[in-house]
This record gives structure tokens, sequence and C-alpha cells, in this order.
């Protein structure tokens, strides 16, 4: 353990999820106080058994937490704020969605392109606006937000190509959307001392198919492999750290070169 997010309480919603939990217990292995938040209580609630277990550190908590209602978000607030007197950064990690995401761009239907950005793109703008009123008033915060290298660059259709995935059109306009907001935010809450920045990880391993892992790998250029959540973690303990307190509105890419080798 190092001590370099030591005493800093940090949410991180989506807590409970592939990525959130290797972020949360990266917050705890430098010393700060990470808090699962995630919609999902039988997760949150293993997640954070498994990371007092494993670090053997009560500086871990978990709060059922729906970023699309106004009511869970102020519920949790008023806990956070409650016990821990703060709110140190805010890592905006969910991915909600609903049960149609994921189809093909001419088989989605104008509803749930909709009701998914909302989730989504309207979840990070519902949390990260109550999150900075205590901001605000604190005259300090920190919020990183997950966006993507399909926020910036077009996808590769071809590498989809013999499975029944592929990459879908509201994840592209919400990450797009995630990297701008993020600037504005920057901007606008930057007087007040808090930073806003964001990060683009490229793809991460998660038990793809073979042949979609094959064509991926093929284009990164640091190992020829997918990213693994841990490869991401020293970029956001950076962020969430005083070392990088000179630091707003920016986007870090995260990919093994993906999107630079054409």
């Amino acid at each position: 353990m190092n001590n370099s997010l030591k005493d800093k309480v940090i949410i991180v919603t989506g807590g409970a999820g592939l990525l959130g939990k290797t972020f949360v217990k990266a917050i705890v292995e430098n010393s700060g106080l990470g808090i699962i938040a995630d919609i999902n209580e039988n997760s949150g609630k293993q997640v954070l058994s498994e990371i007092k277990a494993e670090l053997k550190s009560k500086n871990v908590d978990y709060v059922k937490l729906d970023i699309t209602s106004i009511r869970s978000i102020s519920r949790v607030i008023e806990y956070i704020t409650d016990k821990y007197g703060k709110i140190d950064a805010l890592v905006n990690n969910a991915y909600p969605r609903n049960k149609n995401y994921g189809k093909k761009f001419e088989e989605v239907a104008y509803k749930d392109f909709c009701e998914n950005i909302d989730m989504h793109l309207g979840g990070y703008f519902l949390i990260t606006q109550q999150v900075a009123k205590i901001m605000m008033k604190q005259k300090y915060g920190n919020i990183i937000s997950m966006s993507s290298i399909y926020g910036f660059t077009a996808p590769r259709f071809e590498i989809y190509q013999g499975t029944n995935m592929t990459m879908p059109v509201e994840y592209a306009a919400i990450k797009a959307a995630i990297i701008n907001l993020t600037r504005y935010l920057a901007s606008y809450l930057g007087p007040y001392n808090i930073r806003v920045n964001c990060v683009s990880p490229g793809g991460v391993f998660d038990n793809q198919p073979k042949e979609f892992l094959e064509k991926y790998s093929q284009k990164v250029l640091l190992g020829k492999r997918m990213a693994v959540a841990d490869d991401l973690t020293g970029t956001l303990n950076f962020l969430l750290s005083d070392s990088s307190s000179y630091i707003n509105g920016q986007n870090i890419v995260i990919d093994g070169g993906w999107t630079i080798n054409k």
C-alpha cells in the first residue's frame, strides 16, 4: 500500500462491475476510502466483503445507487456526507442500459436509442450535478468519467465479423458526449477548485469470442492484447491523487496504441 489517496473519500459508480471493483480495490490499496456505489445490492455487498477480506482494510463501503434516480442519489449523498463529512472525488463508471441494448444499427428502435442515452449519459449528468453541489460548497473536488476510444474514433466493424457482437450506436453517441461534457464541466466548475477529467480505455478483456479477440489484438501495438482492468488503475490513481492537481478538462486515452495503428 501507499498513501497517495490517504483520507480521500471516493465514490465509484458501478463499483461492483468489471472495472468498478478493480478501481475500488486500487483506491483502498492507495489508502483512500473507496465507496462501491452500485444498483446491484448482492454484487455490491459481495465485492465489499471480498475487498475487506483481501486487503484486511475497513476503508471500503457500499451504497445502493441508481444514477438515474434523483431520490437514490440524494439518499447516497446524505449518507456519505453524514458519515464521512465530505466527498473528495466521484468516478463515473456505471454502465446502465436497457434489455434491447446492443443491437445492430438498422435494428435499433428510436425509443431504445433515446432510453439508453438517457440512462447512461443522463445518469452521468445527474449524479455529477448533485455531487458537484457538495463540492462547490467544499470549494474543492475531483470528478472523473469513463469514456471510450469509441467516443472519438470510428469503430472498425470488421473486427466484429463472425461474431454476434457489434459496436452499439448508442455507445458511440454517449461516449462522445461524455468527453465534451467533461470539458464543459471542467470550465464551469474550475473556478470552484473542482477539476474534471475523463478516461478513454480501449477494449477490455471480458471473455469475448476468440474471433473478436484475435482481430482486435492485431491492432494493438503494446503486447497484441486487449486491456485488463488493472491496466487502467495507474491512470485513475494519478488523476485521483494530488499529483494531477493542475490537470483539468483532459481525456486520457489508454488503448495500447490501438487508435493510432491504422
